[in-house]
Order: structure tokens, then sequence, then C-alpha cells
């Protein structure tokens, strides 16, 4: 019965055998990242025979609780995801984890990376080209601002109606996210 799973899985093209090996014989623990439309999860795993085991785990959702109020699967809410996990993790003594991305596409400046790059400034060693982590900027949401900045009031008021509902101007996108990081700071 269990060789039917491995089989099903990869015909469903949900895993890649041959990249998990590989990562489980590193033995290194393995920060697992995964995006979806409204939310971004992140997770520290450590292999053992019976399964892998989820050390620490962070989903961009809990940002509210540190004051973040705009949107839950951007680039800046994935850096946060990223920090939060490794605040975590560095507080249980984690010091090194290597990337899985599963059947992600490994794509440049992307919210994986940001995620990565989160998870580096807040103390934890994960090999990854610098090439691959977007600016500072980028980051912080300069972006958005930037964005909203060029458009009517009208239309700003349209596009951005969920943030500007939570009471974050998106014009002011950069300064909710210095204050989520320090409350972060702060707790973990």
């Amino acid at each position: 019965m269990s060789k039917k799973i491995p089989k099903r899985r990869r015909r469903e093209k949900k895993t890649d055998y041959s990249k998990r090996l590989k990562l489980l014989k590193s033995g290194d623990l393995r920060l697992v990242v995964r995006n979806s439309l409204n939310n971004i999860r992140a997770q520290i795993v450590k292999w053992e025979k019976d399964g892998d085991m989820v050390l620490e785990q962070s989903e961009s959702k809990d940002l509210e609780e540190f004051g973040w109020k705009g949107h839950r699967s951007n680039i800046p809410a994935a850096y946060l995801t990223g920090y939060l996990i490794g605040k975590r993790g560095v507080s249980e003594d984690i010091k090194r984890c290597i990337l899985d991305i599963g059947l992600q596409k490994n794509t440049k400046e992307s919210k994986l990376y940001a995620t990565v790059k989160g998870v580096i400034d807040a103390g934890i060693e994960v090999p990854v080209g610098e090439k691959m982590l977007p600016s500072e900027d980028r980051l912080k949401g300069k972006h958005i601002e930037e964005y909203a900045s060029k458009m009517k009031e009208g239309e700003k008021n349209e596009h951005f109606s969920s943030l500007i509902g939570k009471g974050l101007d998106p014009e002011n996108v950069t300064k909710n996210f210095d204050e989520t990081k320090e409350k972060i700071d702060e707790v973990e």
C-alpha cells in the first residue's frame, strides 16, 4: 500500500521524489516555503524516520497580530513572514537550514526569496545566491507606494480598497512594514 502513494503523488505532480531525497540526504533542517493567493506559509522542518517534524512555523496571517495591515501575499508580507519564523527559529537555537521550494518555479526576486531574506535577516543561515534576493526597497513595499502615488484618487480607492478598509494608506506601506518589523523584534 505504501508504494502506491509515491507513485500517485509523482503522477499528480505533487512531489519530486528525487529532489526530496537529495534534500533529506543532506541531513540539514529544511526551510519549506509555500505560497497561495492569500497567504504565505514558512516552516522549518526536520526529517525523522516516522515522517517530517515541523520545528517552527509562521504564516502571513500571523502578521496581523503584529500590526500588519497590508495584503498577506505580497513581497513585504513574505519578508515579514520569513523574519517572524527566523526569529522563532533563533530563539530555539536553529542556526542553519536549506531551502526546500518543492515544485515551485525558481524565480529571481520572488515572494519565495523575500521569505528567505527575512529568515536570513533574523539570523539563520540559508545558502542562497545574493542575486536571487529582492532589493531592500522592494522588500519594504516601496514599489507599492510608487504605484499608488501615480494613480488618481478614485482609481487608488478602487484598486487598494482592502488596504484602505483596514486603515492603511497604500502610500504608507513602508511605514507599516517598519512598525510591524519592530513589533516582531519586541516579542520574539
